[in-house]
């Protein structure tokens, strides 16, 4: 093990959007795996499932019928993690802190069609997804102090269902990993009067490495500090801090860059490859200027050596800090040479 190349060395990364640190160890790649084995999600549904929850004119949990919707469709989530009248909530004293929380929960079914999903659509009906994103960003973060757009796909991430679609919970408070994004990007702005993920996007297009997918307008890379086997982040080129202020050319290139990349992910190890992915954006709540921020996405896909072997989250990991059994380099090497 001592004479291995720097590359393949252990060491720690830190998380310049979190401050977290995450231990890389590329040599234990190469320990055998007798391990959890998963099977992966189906590949190939029909069009419609008349057992399928959100499928046009199905019945839902709580009885209700869903419309025939022909393109993107949004309703209330039936069984919300967030409630938009006020609770009261007994004070535990000062060792045991609880507070009141508001919200709202929206279902977003991307597509009428159940063997869809973001990879398999064309550039226009992604395109539809991201006017849908832009929207609810844009509407309920006049109502919310902050708004989360985001998707699990696959089983394997605890999807309820495989039908194509994704979910946004608006909170009257800013959650924790939003709030630490916010204080990192706004230190960073004070210290060197330049917005963090600017400078991170300027360094990622000269070296190249860890650069996934670009285009005129967006660019997606595993980052520095990844935590996830193929982790990438989603960021435009130009200074925005919001869904809703992206251009026509913006949202277009998006929907192209988005298939691109998640063809990428299908690709790797023939699956319908399971991920979380989510938008963080400035808070609507914040007061004063939002310079700091700029708009990105997350995808956390947990596959680590094939479509059945995952990365699981335990021991070191939940104790002690987050690590990852390749570099970030090496997974974006493994991404591009997907053909997407």
């Amino acid at each position: 093990m001592t004479d291995l190349p720097d590359h393949a060395l252990p060491h720690r990364r830190r998380n310049l959007l979190t401050g977290e640190w995450v231990l890389v160890s590329p040599q234990r790649n190469l320990r055998p795996w007798q391990g959890e084995v998963s099977s992966p999600s189906a590949q190939e549904r029909p069009g419609h499932d008349p057992n399928c929850y959100l499928c046009p004119g199905n019945s839902r949990a709580n009885g209700d019928t869903n419309p025939d919707y022909c393109g993107t469709w949004v309703f209330p989530n039936d069984f919300p993690a967030l409630l938009a009248s006020d609770s009261k909530i007994i004070d535990a004293g000062p060792l045991f802190q609880r507070e009141a929380v508001r919200g709202e929960t929206q279902v977003i079914c991307y597509a009428p069609d159940h063997a869809l999903s973001l990879s398999r659509m064309d550039d226009a009906q992604r395109r539809d997804v991201v006017e849908c994103w832009c929207d609810l960003s844009e509407k309920a973060g006049a109502d919310w102090a902050h708004v989360q757009i985001f998707e699990n796909r696959g089983s394997m991430m605890g999807a309820s269902s495989p039908h194509p679609h994704g979910q946004m919970w608006a909170t009257d408070f800013l959650p924790q990993i939003v709030a630490d994004e916010d204080a990192a990007q706004a230190a960073y702005r004070e210290n060197n009067g330049r917005a963090l993920l600017d400078d991170v996007l300027a360094e990622e297009l000269k070296a190249g490495e860890r650069l996934v997918e670009v285009n005129d307008n967006w660019a997606a890379f595993v980052p520095h500090w990844a935590a996830w086997p193929f982790e990438t982040a989603l960021v435009p080129r130009a200074d925005r801090a919001r869904l809703e202020e992206l251009g026509d050319d913006e949202r277009h290139d998006l929907a192209k860059i988005l298939g691109r990349l998640l063809a990428r992910y299908d690709g790797l190890f023939g699956c319908e490859f399971p991920y979380s992915m989510g938008w963080h954006g400035a808070p609507h709540g914040m007061e004063g200027s939002c310079d700091h921020w700029r708009l990105h996405a997350h995808f956390f896909p947990p596959l680590l050596r094939s479509a059945s072997v995952r990365k699981h989250m335990v021991g070191f990991e939940l104790m002690a800090e987050t690590q990852r059994d390749m570099t970030a380099e090496q997974a974006a090497e493994r991404l591009r040479a997907v053909a997407p």
